[in-house]
């Protein structure tokens, strides 16, 4: 991490808990991280159905709570989809966007994440932008082209001034929930390269300022790696982050980076 942007570690339960068994998790997770939130921020992310229960766990913590998708419409005939409004009415300050389950599994294509993203922004909610390239892609050389072209298309018509809103996270598709995950090296090339692409497409402050996320089978034992890479600001944490004690080390691996 650079020391002059703040880490940023991010929980993502999936389609995981009950809103009692979330709420529990919440507070074990906030007695064991709740000391190291000075200089780190730790973001919980339940089911849409634990929101309330979450939000109340973390009640008097300095821990955020975050979504894990959202509609771009305000209201409307959209079943089973959730709005920017009742995020926030639900106590979150950040949402998910552009996952690569979504991606992949839900269909959602680039415009359909820009839509999202401004939707979110509008509401001021703090997007985590997700992109990130399938094994095919990788092994094609195809990498940069695939994720910096997620990028340039969820920012498009984003103006600068709401860009110190949004972080973003590279989470490589094939390391997903498969045990795989990037070496050190090949995150930070990645997380370079879209540091660089915000240098020269926008401009150096917003290029260092924006927080970039790995997120891929971060686990306790390769947190502190990843983490010690000059562009890798925080993770996204899926599987790691359902058991308390091993969220916790992750996040303690944030703050001596």
């Amino acid at each position: 991490m650079n020391v002059a942007r703040r880490g940023l570690i991010v929980a993502n339960w999936k389609m995981h808990k009950t809103a009692q068994e979330a709420a529990d998790l919440a507070g074990a997770i906030s007695l064991r991280v709740v000391d190291h939130c000075a200089s780190v921020d730790v973001v919980l992310c339940p089911p849409f159905t634990s929101l309330q229960a979450v939000h109340s766990a973390l009640e008097n913590t300095p821990i955020a709570l975050g979504a894990q998708n959202l509609h771009w419409e305000t209201e409307g005939p959209f079943t089973g989809e959730i709005s920017a409004a009742m995020i926030l009415t639900s106590g979150c300050r950040y949402v998910i966007l552009g996952h690569s389950e979504r991606r992949q599994r839900c269909g959602e294509s680039d415009e359909v994440v820009r839509r999202k993203l401004s939707a979110a922004l509008k509401a001021g909610l703090e997007p985590i932008v997700c992109v990130g390239e399938t094994l095919q892609q990788r092994e094609a050389g195809n990498t940069n082209r695939v994720v910096l072209g997620q990028l340039e298309s969820a920012l498009e018509g984003v103006p600068s001034e709401d860009l110190v809103r949004i972080s973003l996270a590279y989470e490589p598709v094939w390391a997903i929930g498969t045990g795989q995950t990037a070496t050190a090296a090949q995150a930070e090339e990645v997380h370079a390269a879209l540091r660089k692409w915000l240098r020269y497409e926008r401009e150096e402050k917003i290029a260092q300022g924006i927080r970039i996320q790995y997120g891929g089978s971060v686990n306790p034992e390769n947190a502190a790696e990843l983490f010690a890479q000059e562009n890798i600001d925080g993770g996204l944490i899926g599987g790691a982050s359902l058991d308390a004690d091993s969220f916790a080390a992750i996040v303690q691996a944030g703050i001596y980076q």
